[in-house]
């Protein structure tokens, strides 16, 4: 997208060696964080990452701050925090802030309000964050801790692992709520209902799950469709024309249509089924590709699709079940989901591969998800992803001391049997339930940004 598309929206005068800019990313993996005027904020390192993590029609200029749906500028002189920020969450526009001189020129690509708000930088995002919410959050409760299958036997998971790791979560005293399977169930991306052979028995292993007293989650990436599935070879009409959704599993990822009215009742069908299983607890994984620009057979603009895809999926498990959103656009999710991953997935390495914090790695989890914390008991329940500590994992007392230090879900990762004993005592100790966050699980009842300077105005 070029600068043509951009319209100046503001300007602010700042003191070059303390001001502060905030750029929010688009969805769970798009860095955000706070950063002086002389640093450089993380970039896509490929072309693919750009579409996998980033804003894929969105790339930022060379020199120029970005973020999508809100930015905000602490100008350093002592004066009022400037909050841009998209009106609502149905249209999310880019919003730019670049140099000139000692300005910072703020522009976007769409309509965009503006705040002037008293105080430190940490908690304006958060009025800025409860304003949003208002009133569409849902109320916000505890949520129990889980055990996730993925950071232990990622893809090759199979259900004897499942039983094997309910009866040692018994014997070590591991006391986790909910079982969360995670992708490699599956035979395919798209192919939800076809069981990996090796995996063994999906019906039988959700049995087992509720035989222990614990509820069964699972990973779904609603919104993709994989090129060598058996969805796309017999229904390659039910995807977006000429979109691609990125590079993964060794092959091209096409986006369902969840507007065609064939697409959106497989959909439906996928989760009606799954959730007559037993199964109460959804993580929606890679769903930035609902939102991705593209031809779809209703004429709805992105946002409106991928809404209407959440929508057909809560409808379809029903009022009970939790919906935990991964790989999302943040500001279109709002309302619509429980539990949000706020950050790109944890890894037994601390660094990213590539240099690109938007990958898989303890830092950029971390950097991410504090960067988000204000979200969390304010828009749902922040998801800091899971907890793994066994002996092999890179500066493990690191990443477990982030994980407690959030307010956010708890959830285990390792193969219990591969815990020595100081991973053993720091899971027992860490699997709670998540804690309120400042405001607690009640909503505001008026928006913030009220009295004189305070705005908003809209441009």
């Amino acid at each position: 997208m070029s600068r043509a598309d951009f319209t100046d929206v503001g300007e602010i005068a700042c003191d070059a060696r303390h001001a502060l800019v905030f750029e929010h990313g688009w969805q769970s993996w798009s860095p955000s964080g706070t950063y002086r005027l002389d640093e450089t904020p993380p970039r896509a390192a490929d072309a693919n990452i750009q579409v996998l993590a980033y804003r894929p029609e969105s790339p930022v200029p060379q020199g120029v701050f970005q973020g999508e749906g809100l930015l905000a500028v602490d100008p350093g002189d002592g004066g009022p925090v400037h909050v841009w920020s998209s009106p609502g969450h149905l249209a999310v526009p880019s919003i730019r802030a670049r140099r000139a001189g000692g300005t910072l020129v703020i522009s976007a690509d769409g309509p965009v309000r503006h705040w002037r708000v008293e105080g430190p930088l940490d908690s304006v995002l958060a009025g800025w964050a409860d304003t949003m919410a208002w009133p569409l959050a849902p109320a916000i409760s505890a949520v129990p801790p889980l055990w996730c299958t993925w950071y232990g036997y990622w893809d090759k998971i199979t259900e004897a692992d499942v039983t094997e790791n309910l009866a040692l979560a018994d014997r070590h005293g591991i006391d986790v709520d909910l079982f969360l399977i995670d992708d490699g169930y599956e035979t395919g991306i798209g192919d939800w209902l076809d069981v990996r052979p090796t995996f063994g028995s999906l019906e039988r292993a959700v049995g087992t799950i509720a035989d222990s007293g614990r509820r069964t989650g699972i990973w779904v990436a609603p919104y993709l469709v994989g090129r060598n599935s058996r969805l796309f070879e017999e229904h390659p009409d039910w995807t977006v024309p000429g979109v691609s959704a990125g590079h993964m599993w060794d092959q091209d990822l096409a986006v369902l249509d969840v507007t065609h009215p064939a697409a959106a009742e497989h959909l439906a069908t996928v989760f009606r089924e799954l959730t007559a299983l037993g199964i109460t607890h959804f993580k929606l994984d890679y769903c930035y590709a609902g939102a991705m620009r593209g031809r779809r057979h209703d004429d709805v603009d992105p946002i409106t699709a991928y809404r209407r895809g959440l929508e057909l999926i809560r409808e379809a498990t029903g009022p009970e079940a939790v919906i935990h959103g991964c790989g999302a656009p943040l500001l279109p999710s709002l309302g619509l989901v429980d539990i949000m991953r706020v950050s790109p997935d944890t890894a037994p390495r601390r660094l990213p591969r590539a240099g690109d914090i938007s990958q898989p790695s303890q830092l950029g989890a971390r950097l991410t998800g504090e960067a988000r914390e204000f979200l969390h008991a304010r828009w749902w329940v922040n998801d800091p992803d899971c907890l793994i500590v066994r002996p092999e994992v890179e500066t493990r007392e690191e990443w477990a001391a982030h994980v407690e230090s959030s307010g956010g879900l708890r959830g285990a990762s390792d193969p219990i049997a591969a815990l020595d004993e100081w991973g053993l005592a720091t899971t027992r100790r860490l699997m709670t339930a998540t804690r309120p966050g400042p405001s607690g699980p009640a909503r505001l009842a008026a928006p913030w940004g009220t009295g004189p300077g305070a705005g908003p105005e809209t441009s």
